[in-house]
């Protein structure tokens, strides 16, 4: 197996002989890092840094642990593995939540598709690099989120060089209790500067494989799990905020330039096919089949107080208003949703027969797709 990590070394041998010429593009590639670590943390001051070059929990625990029985606390743990190959990366990370205090931060680092994809095509010759860049997406992507196949990956590999996005990891860090404050990429890494801001989510189901349940606020405030086929990247439902942050909305109330979602997913998303699960929900009297759409609690909170109570005293649907008014703005949803909430409160079912075969019409005849 190929392993990719960056060397403590680099680190250690910069820090104390800083006088070095950066001659080389490796010492170059080296000084850009250091620099850019040197904007949040000084390595040299270890008293406030942990540095770590590890794949192992037990390691961050150790650390940990050891630091409690000499009565100190590190504010900054910076780890040079790569999250590539640890075992299991959320338990990793809420180590180091752990072991640091509030608004502590927590450095380290990924290979990511992109540049695991620009990796082997440079390194094998043509038509060669492709088929093994495609045998590797599958063993290494696509293996581990499938039950049964999942079982045979991690007994081959313990879970070691697998391929990961950049999106999976900000959603991983997220959902661990880490807000990104930046990103740096270097050759062959992409480094991330995390924030402590709160505890992990501890989630035991967490989102990963094609069939995933979201946490969307239902009627009367009740967290129900809805269900959908996979177009996003693993995790990328803990990216709500940081994506709005960056890129605000679009037309339809969407996110602009929305990272999270997978070539194929946006096929899913043209076809209908990622909605179908929901209907699990419907049996399950947790939405019906017109009615608002349920939304995460961070896109709750973008709305008005009043239309916040307005959604919570009514069941979402599988048709939204959204497919009957067709509003292009968050303005034209809210007003798109009051009308409709206004309107069931006083007759329940005409508005949803009326909400019903305009929402058809529309998908039917205009070719209205999820976006």
């Amino acid at each position: 197996m190929e392993t990719i990590f960056l060397p403590t070394e680099v680190l250690t041998s910069a820090t104390h002989a800083p006088e070095r010429a950066s001659s080389s593009p490796v010492d170059k590639s080296e000084r850009n890092l250091l620099s850019f670590l040197s904007d949040y943390v000084d390595v040299r001051d270890r008293n406030q840094t942990i540095i770590l070059n590890t794949c192992q929990v037990n390691d961050v625990k150790q650390q940990h642990q050891m630091n409690e029985l000499l009565g100190c606390r590190h504010k900054n743990f910076v780890n040079l593995h790569r999250i590539n190959d640890i075992r299991r990366i959320n338990k990793f990370f809420e180590a180091v939540n752990k072991s640091l205090p509030d608004e502590g931060l927590f450095i380290g680092c990924v290979e990511t598709k992109a540049l695991r994809k620009e990796r082997i095509l440079a390194k094998f010759p043509p038509v060669l690099n492709w088929l093994y860049y495609i045998s590797d997406f599958i063993f290494k992507r696509f293996f581990p989120k499938i039950p049964v196949l999942k079982t045979i990956y991690f007994s081959i590999t313990n879970g070691r060089n697998r391929v990961i996005t950049s999106v999976e990891t900000l959603g991983r860090l997220y959902s661990c209790g880490f807000k990104v404050v930046d990103l740096q990429r270097t050759p062959g890494l992409l480094f991330f500067i995390a924030k402590k801001n709160q505890d992990p989510d501890y989630n035991p189901e967490p989102s990963y494989g094609p069939l995933f349940g979201m946490k969307r606020v239902g009627q009367h405030g009740k967290i129900v799990k809805v269900y959908k086929l996979r177009t996003m990247h693993p995790y990328a439902e803990y990216l709500q905020e940081y994506i709005y942050e960056r890129n605000q909305l679009s037309e339809g109330g969407k996110f602009n330039n929305d990272i999270r979602i997978t070539t194929l997913g946006k096929f899913f998303r043209k076809v209908w096919l990622d909605e179908l699960p929901m209907i699990i929900n419907f049996l399950r009297g947790d939405m019906k089949l017109v009615g608002v759409r349920p939304i995460s609690s961070h896109y709750l909170s973008l709305y008005s107080k009043e239309l916040q109570e307005m959604r919570l005293r009514v069941k979402p649907g599988l048709l939204p208003p959204f497919y009957a008014d067709m509003p292009r703005t968050l303005e034209e949803i809210v007003a798109s949703e009051i009308r409709y909430i206004q309107a069931y409160e006083k007759n329940p079912w005409k508005t949803d027969w009326r909400y019903f075969k305009k929402a058809c019409y529309n998908i039917l005849v205009k070719k209205a797709r999820s976006q």
